[in-house]
């Protein structure tokens, strides 16, 4: 089919989001041209239009991490996608456009039933969690996970999956209303960090075996007080800082494991193999309608401005998708 010399997309100027005319991205050898459909918001992309997180060197400089729609076009190496595929992706950059590129390891179909919004609201979060939890993490059934910001994104996704592969989930969040909207995907307890000491109710629950946790800041230390003996504190994100001072001593008496990662440096031979990990434990799931993403809002592409002030106020509940 013919494509497009130029389309619409959200550019990041002086620190703003701009709609943009652009010239329209070509695959190169091992990748796929995808016709957004929709496209996920995420904190990172709120950090790339900050200045505080660069996209690689070989990535769009234009924000977009994960997207969903039609294949319009394929690489020369390319073998299991066609074009007319209906699927969602998680992509390097460029998201925010009306056309986006994507390395085909990183495709995967569009579950059964599921609306391209729904389908653009799953790459970025369930590559993560997978990743962060169940393989840095080692979540097994039975053990309790906690997660911060259980509403969140990556929150929601994670209880979500944990509680469908048999662990136990606590979980903090901002407001009575936040707990509630926790527990309704599954939590066993939200805890409102403003009102209750999160770490004496996991301690009470006889701590967290794995802790995903993105605000770092006083919260690490309070990790490792919430820990279970032998557990896992996965960092993701530090929103409220990443240099503390630490007395290492119960990391050692607990045997703890402390780590940590970013997914968008990572390359894409190992992303792709989390997209094949994830497709043949985690989409079966999606098909049979047994876990949804929740989504808090949907935004047109023209209006991606309005779509970062919601994240960045941290009032949803779910993810944030940008259409047509």
């Amino acid at each position: 089919m013919s494509l497009p010399s130029s389309i619409k997309a959200q550019a990041i100027v002086e620190q703003q989001l701009r709609l943009q005319s652009v010239a329209c991205p070509r695959p190169r050898a091992q990748e796929v041209l995808i016709n957004v459909a929709a496209a996920g918001v995420n904190r990172p992309d709120v950090m790339q239009r900050q200045g505080l997180y660069p996209p690689p060197e070989d990535a769009s400089p234009l924000p977009g991490l994960e997207v969903a729609g039609t294949v319009v076009a394929c690489g020369a190496e390319v073998s299991r996608w066609q074009v007319g595929d209906q699927v969602c992706a998680l992509v390097n950059g460029g998201g925010y456009a009306e056309y986006c590129v994507a390395p085909a390891g990183q495709v995967l179909p569009i579950p059964q039933g599921f609306s391209p919004v729904q389908a653009a609201a799953l790459p970025e979060t369930f590559f993560t969690v997978w990743y962060n939890v169940f393989q840095r993490g080692a979540l097994k059934a039975g053990e309790t996970l906690l997660l911060h910001g259980g509403t969140s994104g990556i929150g929601t996704t994670a209880i979500m999956l944990a509680k469908a592969f048999g662990a136990r989930v606590l979980c903090t969040a901002g407001s009575d209303e936040k707990c509630q909207a926790a527990q309704q995907l599954g939590a066993d307890l939200a805890i409102n960090y403003r009102t209750e000491d999160f770490v004496a109710r996991v301690k009470a629950e006889g701590g967290a075996d794995v802790i995903l946790d993105m605000v770092g800041g006083d919260y690490i230390a309070r990790n490792i007080k919430a820990a279970a003996v032998d557990g896992r504190i996965v960092n993701i994100a530090y929103l409220s800082g990443s240099k503390v001072e630490l007395d290492f001593v119960s990391v050692m008496l607990k045997r703890l494991t402390l780590t940590g990662s970013t997914l968008r440096a990572r390359s894409s031979d190992a992303k792709a193999a989390l997209a094949r990990e994830l497709e043949q434990r985690v989409w079966p799931l999606l098909n049979a309608g047994s876990i949804k993403p929740l989504i808090a809002a949907e935004f047109p592409l023209a209006e991606a401005a309005a779509a970062h002030e919601l994240m960045e106020s941290s009032r949803h509940m779910g993810k944030i998708v940008l259409t047509p």
